[in-house]
């Protein structure tokens, strides 16, 4: 299914410029080398020590491709610290062009920035700023309201220009600047742009490596600082490559393939290391599912995924942003950690069971666990093309679904889009006509929804289970599973594509897709 290697020095006395070079210089052949091995945590390199040569000293070249080859996530912090080469684990003090923070997060990052930059203090630039609540927002819980209202204060005192707020909780429509979902906004609005830093404080935030930029969350003690300075000191992570080629099925999305490579690696199996992912099955997705696929590599212990841009992300941007971007691209002599190949024409629809990401199954193998509810939505599962998929599956079977299909749109574009864009195929419905159809719940209003439990009344929150039910066993799109993640802590999560979802509410147990798809 995958490979692995690790690019690794040669381990003769010859220094060679290849791939396994770690980027020493070539010596000449009068100097006596005695090397060693030495592990750093994270990255592999070479400790030498060399003797002076018989004759004339001569320095070590500074030039030459394998001297300054570079990864994407290499070169876009190097632009961004102002230096001209990077190797992983340098410390660096980094510009950043975009921060995002919402409504769980932001009110503390504003405290601490109030705290240590002064009461009056002005964001380092207020256009650079985008705030998006998001999270805690259909509640009628007095916290949650509060922590808007701490933004909105924030905003108007700051002058920011991106503020995406609510007022009128009872009809979200109401709110022509309401958007939802940070994650998905942000690239809906045109903050994504290839080549550049942007930071959030939510941990998904590596969504937008799809856009071939270096996107990782932060907590809010270095968000308060961001807002004061513009800057962070970030430590360069090493790269892991995963090379996916062939055509993809019909029957898998990219919730598959990510699913797939956090149960190979597992979910510590990228700590601190950047995600870069090619091949011509990624250069065949589209921009959402690209997004699904940076969405997860934080499931993996992954400080970035990136994707490199191209045709495809060029297009989307057209009509979202007029600012210039300078997109990069991993050298061919760039030192990779490691390189995972896949052939994605042989990858089965994969769930992942409770509790955890990386605890992958095939959908197949769990076609006897039988489900109470599924839900769609989220930063991972709640886009367009992941309603879309649904609608596929419920037309293909033309029936109805056998337990409560919760369906919450990530932002209010998306809602708008569930009730507009004809399904292809479909004679012209839409995707709200055939959830209607197939007896799903109406599409909620746009936000984070049960994803993270949440307050009591959050919608589709898993709470109480019911008495006459077994146990209380969800299939989701959203990302983790861990006990309590949805609300009530006995509550069991099976992440899955929406195909998979879909297919699941239509028979009330886990169901390989293909039942309806092939």
């Amino acid at each position: 299914m995958a490979s692995s290697s690790s690019f690794l020095a040669p381990s003769s006395t010859s220094i060679l410029h290849s791939k396994k070079d770690v980027g020493l210089s070539a010596l000449t052949s009068t100097s006596s080398i005695s090397s060693q091995r030495c592990q750093k945590t994270g990255f592999r390199r070479i400790c030498c020590s060399v003797a002076a040569p018989q004759q004339s000293q001569r320095q070590p070249s500074t030039t030459g491709s394998v001297k300054t080859a570079m990864t994407m996530t290499e070169k876009i912090l190097a632009r961004a610290s102002e230096k001209p080469y990077l190797t992983p684990g340098d410390n660096v003090w980094v510009n950043v062009d975009i921060l995002m923070t919402h409504d769980v997060c932001g009110p503390g990052s504003i405290g601490i920035f109030k705290r240590e930059f002064g009461e009056d203090a002005k964001v380092w630039d207020r256009e650079k700023l985008v705030i998006i609540p998001d999270h805690y927002i259909f509640t009628s819980d007095e916290r949650a309201n509060r922590n808007v209202d701490i933004l909105r204060d924030f905003c108007q005192e700051q002058n920011i220009k991106y503020f995406y707020d609510i007022k009128d909780l009872s009809n979200f429509k109401a709110n022509p600047d309401y958007k939802g979902v940070c994650h998905v906004a942000l690239a809906q609005e045109g903050h994504c742009r290839p080549g550049e830093v942007l930071l959030g404080t939510d941990s998904h935030t590596c969504t937008a490596g799809a856009f071939g930029q270096f996107a990782t969350g932060i907590g809010n003690t270095d968000a308060g600082f961001v807002l004061g300075t513009g800057k962070l000191l970030l430590k360069v992570p090493p790269t892991l490559r995963f090379v996916m080629d062939g055509e993809m099925p019909s029957y898998l999305l990219a919730k598959d393939l990510i699913l797939q490579i956090i149960g190979e690696i597992t979910m510590a199996g990228a700590t601190y290391k950047a995600m870069e992912f090619v091949g011509t099955t990624v250069e065949s997705l589209n921009m959402e599912e690209r997004m699904t696929l940076c969405n997860m590599v934080v499931e993996a212990g992954g400080k970035n995924g990136v994707v490199p841009a191209d045709s495809t992300t060029y297009k989307y941007l057209e009509d979202k942003t007029s600012v210039p971007y300078q997109p990069v691209y991993s050298d061919q002599q760039a030192r990779f950690l490691s390189e995972y190949r896949f052939d994605v024409s042989k990858l089965e629809p994969l769930v992942a069971k409770p509790h955890s990401p990386d605890n992958r199954a095939l959908a197949r193998e769990c076609k006897d666990v039988k489900i109470d509810r599924v839900y769609i939505g989220s930063c991972t599962g709640g886009k367009t093309e992941d309603f879309m998929a649904a609608a596929k599956v419920f037309l293909a079977s033309g029936k109805k679904v056998k337990v409560p299909t919760f369906l919450v749109p990530a932002t209010q574009k998306v809602w708008m889009d569930l009730y507009s864009i004809p399904v292809p195929g479909a004679g012209g419905k839409t995707c709200s006509q055939i959830f209607e159809e197939a007896g799903c719940d109406t599409p909620a209003s746009p936000s984070c929804g049960a994803c993270l439990g949440g307050p009591k009344d959050t919608y589709a929150r898993l709470n109480e289970p019911q008495a006459s039910f077994h146990a209380f066993v969800c299939v989701s799109t959203t990302n983790r599973n861990f006990p309590g993640r949805m609300g009530h802590k006995e509550g069991q999560i099976y992440l899955a594509s929406p195909y998979t979802a879909a297919a699941s509410a239509l028979t009330g147990y886990v169901t390989d897709p293909r039942e309806f798809l092939q």
